[in-house]
């Protein structure tokens, strides 16, 4: 089995169609996609809808909770004081500009996706399978990682919320991070998604997807949304 998995897309429109369409291209069997479908970006309404109308099988993030919930925070960690300043500013603005028929939307979005493949078990969450906001860096500890495992029966876990793109494998369990579409971490602006197969054994391609990030970054600040939130699509704090 081929499947496309992606998640992040953080109100990045252009973003997420320039994803589907490359998807479009590899015969996958089934896409899903592992949450935060608003916040940072502009174009909020338009990514769910999109989703929506390709019906993708969605996993929620924490993001889309705080804005389905109305509940005026996301539960993200934010460190310095310009983060935590722009981080509200961006909820606020989010939860002003979500229709609520979209709010709606968000709040019937699964807490977790399980499925049988080739005699893998495949675990897809947004954070980790404990916890929503959970972050699972790839530098993190196998101890850590092991301790969280132990709380679930799966042979692949997918995992998004860091926009960190990995493959791993601890204890004979692949844990795969997805990336991000809409607002990468790693260094690389481009939008990431990735491509699993299963059989024999299981193997990740990672696909990094140009879009017009320049297109973006110009309406993040004339939407009102904080500059800092363009300036790290453009990737000029790397």
């Amino acid at each position: 089995m081929k499947i496309a998995v992606f998640s992040d897309i953080h109100g990045n429109k252009p973003a997420l169609d320039e994803v589907l369409q490359d998807i479009e291209k590899q015969r996958v069997e089934h896409i899903f996609c592992l949450g935060d479908l608003v916040g940072y970006g502009p174009r909020p309404n338009e990514v769910i809808e999109t989703i929506r109308e390709v019906d993708i099988p969605t996993v929620m993030g924490n993001y889309d909770e705080g804005i389905g919930y109305n509940k005026g925070e996301c539960g993200c960690a934010y460190v310095t004081d310009e983060e935590k300043f722009n981080g509200r500013k961006s909820i606020e603005w989010t939860t002003s500009q979500v229709t609520q028929k979209n709010k709606e939307f968000l709040k019937t979005l699964e807490d977790q996706i399980s499925f049988e493949t080739n005699g893998y078990d495949v675990l897809l969450v947004h954070g980790s399978p404990r916890k929503i906001n959970e972050y699972l860096y790839e530098e993190r500890p196998e101890k850590s990682l092991t301790r969280m495992l132990e709380t679930v029966d799966t042979d692949i876990l997918v995992c998004g919320h860091t926009h960190k793109p990995y493959h791993r494998v601890v204890n004979g369990v692949h844990i795969i991070n997805d990336g991000s579409v809409g607002k990468p971490k790693d260094g690389d602006p481009r939008a990431c998604y990735a491509l699993i197969t299963i059989d024999n054994k299981v193997s990740v391609e990672f696909k990094r997807i140009n879009y017009p990030i320049k297109v973006v970054a110009k309406e993040i600040v004339e939407f009102g949304l904080p500059k800092a939130f363009a300036e790290e699509l453009l990737n000029e704090n790397k």
